[in-house]
């Protein structure tokens, strides 16, 4: 059998070795004939039954999800339960078999197809992958149709026959992911995928080498092949050779002990090898992700994404979440951290995170978003604030506002917190009166005018993921132009730099929560850049703190001047290298 090698995006850690088991997928394949006249309620009973069927399997998956699964899990799950609740799911359908007497599988398909088209017309890149997500709980009805499984399903003697596997699939659903996790399951390959799919997601959440975004690998990959992802570079090796699989494995196994050194880390406080004491936070989503900070080590929350309580809830603003609601999340997170600092970041939709499908806009990256919107919406806002500031009573808790450029934003919302400040007091309600305030530093205008940040605010935290976007005037999503984002562009070095060591001198925190922080790749260059917190995925903490543990400030910061005093790409590459 011939060796190739297929090219993918990176999108977690680690490598996997094992032999493919292909998932072929139901959804264009299906049977088109005519019905009799006295056979069309029959065919839309057993199209209801088949949605009955999809609605109880992902209510049994979502009840049976294990204590460790990644928190993006349950939402993932939900928002395929809400399409499935969605009636012209069922009722296009439904109007097309007793209108052209099409079997049930047969308008199904052609109901699915013509949702597809629609979301490809769609400019924004976050809301066409959504496709996805349509046609996932498409195909999952089409199983129940025809009695098809999209599983392994292998006998124990099967297993050990195969060895471990690796599932290659045209896409993979979430809900499928997690059925497989229990079974002879090494890593999966996708030929579709983004960075920002929900397939590349759980694969960082639940740390399982995967390559996604092949294309054609489904196609070109057969039954049994043996194969090697390397999720670290975003490749794929069909049939390696001998060598290869033993260099691989090799490999495989040192990064297996490492894993296993660092959970020793745990307890360990992140100190440089000078004396330099670090915080390590964790940016999270919901309450219940408050456990897996804590588990992993984490000094607090440093951002916890409030716009996740709000996201997927359609009908207008009257069906997102009240102030009790909001509190009691925010409330449960600063408890669950037993006296540790969360840091909430006020509502940021927009941009890749609409509220809803009326608030997708044409350029939203520009657009109305974050805190424009917020102060677009005041009594949104304020009804967030107050929820917010009843949460401070029970632990430490800081505010973060995103996006903000302009001194008028930062003063507007100094004022909308000091009115909900009064409308708790009218209410005889407690808050922490002087909780912390700080803003996002993500627009390329706010580090360039950082003056009037830190004279208005408290603490300061880099957003990476824009700042980079904008600076760089591209999509961070957008896989045509993804090869233009540089975290090392001299123009990021300088604004972040500048950004840190503007902070410092004032005495004011600041912290990094953008990908960067969590990427040990860059872990010496903002230590060298004088960075005292870095707030990052939970998954990523503890390979950040064994960095930390083995670097020196000082040294690092002689090295990193060298860094930022270069214009050349392969200069910056070669001092990146010596740090």
């Amino acid at each position: 059998m011939a060796s190739f090698t297929l090219h993918g995006i990176a999108v977690s850690q680690g490598i996997a070795i094992g032999r493919a088991h292909l998932l072929t997928p139901a959804v264009m394949d299906v049977k088109h004939y005519l019905l009799a006249e006295d056979q069309v309620e029959a065919e839309v009973v057993r199209l209801i039954a088949a949605f009955d069927i999809v609605r109880r399997e992902l209510k049994k998956i979502r009840a049976e999800l294990p204590k460790d699964a990644p928190p993006e899990m349950a939402a993932f799950i939900d928002v395929h339960e809400l399409i499935l609740s969605d009636a012209m799911l069922l009722d296009d359908p439904v109007a097309t078999i007793r209108r052209h007497n099409y079997n049930a599988e047969w308008a199904l398909v052609k109901h699915i197809e013509t949702l597809s088209a629609q979301f490809d017309e769609i400019e924004d890149l976050y809301l066409r992958e959504r496709k996805a997500d349509i046609e996932q709980v498409g195909e999952r009805i089409l199983k129940a149709l025809t009695g098809s499984a999209m599983s392994l399903a292998l006998t124990p003697e099967e297993e050990v026959a195969a060895g471990r596997l690796i599932v290659v699939a045209h896409d993979i659903s979430p809900a499928d992911m997690m059925q497989f996790r229990d079974d002879a399951f090494d890593g999966f390959v996708t030929d579709l995928g983004g960075q920002n799919s929900h397939t590349a997601i759980v694969a960082r959440s639940m740390n399982i080498p995967a390559a996604i975004g092949m294309h054609n690998a489904s196609r070109l990959i057969r039954q049994d092949d043996v194969l090697i992802i390397d999720s670290i570079a975003g490749v794929v090796i069909v049939n390696p050779t001998p060598l290869l699989l033993t260099q691989y494995r090799a490999r495989r196994d040192q990064l297996l002990q490492r894993r296993q050194k660092l959970e020793r880390l745990k307890s360990t406080p992140a100190i440089t090898q000078d004396g330099v004491e670090i915080s390590l936070l964790a940016n999270i989503e919901r309450p219940k992700d408050s456990l897996v900070a804590l588990e992993a080590g984490a000094d607090g929350v440093g951002l916890f994404r409030s716009e996740f309580l709000f996201l997927g809830r359609e009908g207008g603003l009257e069906k997102l979440p009240g102030e009790d609601e909001q509190f009691e999340a925010y409330r449960q997170t600063v408890v669950a951290m037993r006296g540790r600092p969360v840091t909430i970041r006020t509502l940021d939709v927009g941009a890749d995170k609409p509220l809803d499908s009326e608030h997708a806009v044409l350029n939203p990256a520009l657009g109305l978003r974050a805190i424009r919107y917020c102060l677009g919406e005041p009594q949104l806002f304020l009804t967030q604030l107050r929820a917010i500031l009843r949460a401070s009573a029970y632990g430490p808790v800081k505010l973060l506002v995103p996006m903000m450029a302009h001194a008028f934003e930062i003063d507007q919302t100094l004022a909308m917190i000091e009115q909900a400040k009064e409308q708790l007091r009218v209410r005889g309600l407690a808050f922490d009166v002087r909780i912390p305030v700080g803003a996002m530093i993500e627009i390329p205008a706010a580090a360039l005018a950082l003056p009037m940040f830190i004279k208005r605010l408290d603490f300061l935290s880099i957003g990476t993921n824009d700042l980079i976007q904008y600076t760089l005037a591209i999509d961070r999503v957008d896989s045509q132009v993804a090869y233009l984002y540089d975290a090392l562009h001299p123009a990021i070095l300088y604004l972040l730099s500048s950004v840190i060591a503007q902070a410092n001198g004032a005495g004011i925190p600041v912290s990094v929560c953008g990908e960067m922080a969590g990427d040990i790749k860059m872990t010496r260059l903002l230590l060298g850049m004088g960075l005292k917190e870095f707030s990052m995925h939970p998954a990523q903490l503890l390979l950040v703190k064994n960095e930390i543990l083995q670097s020196s400030s000082k040294a690092l910061v002689l090295k990193v001047k060298k860094i930022l005093d270069a214009t050349e790409p392969d200069k910056i590459a070669a001092s990146m290298a010596a740090l």
